[in-house]
């Protein structure tokens, strides 16, 4: 998941938590059941960013979209992985796809083969670095007084969105004893040691969102906890294309079971779920939105952005990419 997004983070919210009412809408087992397809009969804007980053590489959006298609499609071993994993965190394997289509489409351009990414994931595995914001590491900087209230989280994933969410009202853009921070995300701030804008490898997973979920995939898939004392560790499992698909699947889990703590089920939208792996922080935006109903504001439903609307409205054609890997 691209760090772009990010940079307009109102703008998403309200795609998130401003959608048409609930009338009519199914319920089940006192979920409000968000129904398929887009809220939006056009597509929404897309960020003036990734449209100069596609112009810049000499290519379209269309094209870049035939690009990860024809790759899931040569791929059977990758399209046979990602059923497998999207089978181990209970998704349909369809939110799998729809998370690399929009990455590769708006964000990034898939490359020829699977094979090239588990050479940019060696490439990274010797490198000497950490998470820092000037000069302070991450795990240092966390341990601040206004952190506290995070020490209870019960798991990673509530313990980092916490710790995302302080940032936003404690340091971002603020000065504080002294020290001035900048009016960027915490991503921003200790998770780019290397340049700016960075996610990685098939799923374009960014080290945070990794360790927001590594409870999860500890859980299901077994895999090592990752924390920020061991970048190295968070780099390879981010970047190798195996271990990826598995950090996608965990990542669509954890959307899902954020928005159902607040009443929502949007296992049947991939659109949604295309849409919060391109933005983030569902446990915030999926209180927001019951936070909207609550108020008395009118009803609503979660719509899809720009990002998340191509993934419904190629739905048919993305679904038949699923039945090339056995």
């Amino acid at each position: 998941m691209i760090a772009l997004p990010r940079l307009l983070p109102i703008l998403l919210l309200a795609a998130l938590s401003c959608g048409a009412p609930l009338a009519g809408t199914a319920h089940a087992g006192g979920l409000v059941v968000v129904p398929a397809g887009n809220r939006s009969e056009t597509q929404p804007p897309i960020p003036d960013a990734s449209a100069t980053r596609t112009r810049a590489f000499k290519t379209t959006y269309a094209e870049k979209y035939e690009k990860i298609v024809a790759l899931l499609k040569r791929e059977r071993k990758l399209v046979a992985h990602i059923k497998q994993a999207a089978a181990a965190y209970d998704i349909d394997p369809i939110h799998i796809v729809g998370a690399l289509v929009g990455e590769h489409t708006y964000n990034v351009t898939a490359v020829g083969s699977v094979q090239t990414y588990y050479v940019k994931a060696l490439s990274y595995s010797g490198l000497d670095f950490s998470f820092r914001y000037k000069g302070v590491p991450v795990q240092s900087f966390v341990q601040r007084p206004e952190f506290a209230a995070c020490a209870g989280a019960r798991d990673s994933a509530a313990l980092w969105s916490c710790r995302d969410r302080v940032w936003v009202d404690h340091f971002r853009g603020k000065t504080v004893d002294g020290v001035t921070y900048d009016a960027m995300t915490f991503q921003q701030a200790f998770f780019q040691p290397f340049f700016a804008g960075q996610t990685f490898g098939l799923g374009q997973i960014s080290p945070l969102t990794a360790l927001e979920v590594t409870d999860l995939v500890n859980k299901v898939s077994g895999y090592d906890k990752l924390t920020p004392d061991h970048p190295q560790a968070i780099y390879r499992d981010v970047m190798d294309p195996d271990r990826s698909i598995v950090y996608i699947a965990a990542i669509v889990r954890d959307a899902i079971d954020a928005y159902k703590e607040q009443g929502f089920d949007i296992s049947g939208n991939p659109g949604i779920t295309a849409t919060l792996y391109n933005v983030g922080q569902p446990r915030q935006r999926a209180a927001d939105l019951r936070a909207a109903l609550t108020s008395g504001k009118g009803r609503k439903l979660p719509v899809e952005n720009y990002y998340g609307w191509l993934v419904n409205d190629k739905l048919d054609e993305l679904r038949s990419l699923l039945d090339s890997g056995s």
